[in-house]
């Protein structure tokens, strides 16, 4: 043993030996061991969140929605069959097509039963991120949402199967006939599982050019998304609203989405009297670019409880062989997407999961000082840096290995 090394050794020991004496020594309330056992009450999480709150002074946007697992999925098995009902002989028998709206004139056909959810341009993701999407859910067969923004022409050029979702904005380029016509089916949307039916505000200082030209914005406008959406008040208005979008587009399939609740049967109930076609179910696990702690934690429903309760009540109304239901909020991998079928969705859409697929291996360019979203979200320092043929490679073979 050299004597670098034995010195080392020496004063190595010397060290742990004055700290763990310290440990067992100091009173509680000045033992270092406090932060231990804190941190055992108030998780790093709750801890970083209060710092953060104490720092700013505002309420905090976390990405990607609630941090909880509401919805049991792994407590859930399928059953493996053998003589007591026969297995599938041959696999090419089963079929990923999924037809959804089968009573509108125009119903709306998909390759896989996995669609891109609602993240719109500019309020959240970058141009870039939206084009790669919808390249993405072109080549797996899927189909994309515009989410809650303005209309990107080149979104609608590659995307084959195109959602555009009639939102709450108050921009003058907002649900517009020119733009929703162009669509596959059109979702109403009156609130998400992270963020309810909660007003959102981008503030104009953070608003760029292009931003605020795609949007129909005047400089120094925010671009706000109200409570309600505007000329909404009553079950007649939605009826109303319904029989409208249908004819001006020959009859696509229209959706209502809205955050699960404890009053799910009775929106739903609405929605079939207006002539729905397919149900949407936020559940309280949904993701968003960043929504409020309080509103991502602590309002909904699970998305799985939502599902059956959805399922369960199209049922008993005698109309689950013409609604669909698509489910959303938590999934992340193909048996959360088999069991949300099993239990009676015909289709999931997925925010979270396709946004990491889509940059994939492009995070070593933001690490170690800045989170992977730098990437993907407008607002991004390094969303310049996504490579965009990367993005629509990643994100297709996460699709297509989930149906494989």
């Amino acid at each position: 043993m050299g004597l670098i090394e034995s010195f080392s050794r020496m004063l190595l020991d010397n060290v742990t030996d004055k700290f763990l004496l310290r440990l067992m020594r100091d009173p509680y309330v000045e033992n270092i061991w406090e932060l231990v056992s804190t941190t055992m009450k108030v998780t790093p999480l709750q801890l970083m969140e209060i710092v953060l709150r104490a720092e700013k002074g505002k309420p905090l946007g976390r990405p990607f929605g609630s941090v909880y697992h509401f919805s049991p999925w792994q407590e859930l098995m399928f059953n493996p069959v053998h003589l007591f009902r026969l297995p599938t002989a041959d696999p090419k028998t089963v079929t990923t097509k999924v037809t959804l709206g089968l009573n509108a004139a125009r119903p709306l056909e998909l390759q896989i039963p996995i669609i891109i959810s609602g993240m719109s341009y500019g309020g959240a993701l970058s141009k870039q991120a939206r084009i790669a999407l919808a390249k993405a859910s072109t080549q797996a067969g899927a189909a994309t949402n515009t989410g809650e923004g303005a209309y990107l022409p080149e979104e609608r050029e590659n995307a084959v199967k195109y959602i555009y979702q009639y939102h709450r904005g108050l921009w003058p380029h907002g649900n517009k006939k020119e733009f929703y016509t162009m669509a596959d089916m059109i979702e109403i949307q009156l609130g998400q599982g992270a963020q309810a039916s909660a007003p959102q505000t981008t503030l104009a200082e953070k608003i760029n050019e292009e931003f605020r030209e795609i949007y129909g914005l005047a400089e120094g406008e925010d671009m706000v998304i109200a409570s309600r959406l505007p000329g909404l008040e009553s079950p007649e208005d939605l009826k109303n609203l319904v029989s409208r979008l249908k004819e001006e587009t020959g009859g696509v399939p229209i959706s209502y989405k809205f955050a699960a609740t404890h009053y799910l049967e009775a929106e739903i109930e609405i929605a079939l009297q207006a002539g729905i076609d397919v149900i949407v179910i936020d559940g309280a696990e949904a993701g968003t670019h960043a929504g409020q702690p309080l509103l991502e934690d602590d309002f909904g429903l699970p998305t799985m409880h939502a599902l059956v309760r959805a399922a369960d009540f199209l049922v008993e109304k005698g109309v689950r062989d013409r609604v669909s239901i698509i489910a959303s909020g938590g999934f992340f991998s193909p048996g959360h997407f088999l069991k949300a079928m099993a239990l009676g969705a015909d289709a999931v859409y997925i925010g979270t999961a396709a946004v990491m697929a889509m940059i994939h291996t492009q995070m070593v360019e933001t690490a170690p000082l800045e989170p992977p979203t730098q990437l993907a979200l407008n607002s991004g320092r390094l969303k310049e840096e996504l490579d965009l043929d990367l993005a629509v490679e990643s994100l297709t073979n996460y699709l297509k290995s989930c149906v494989a």
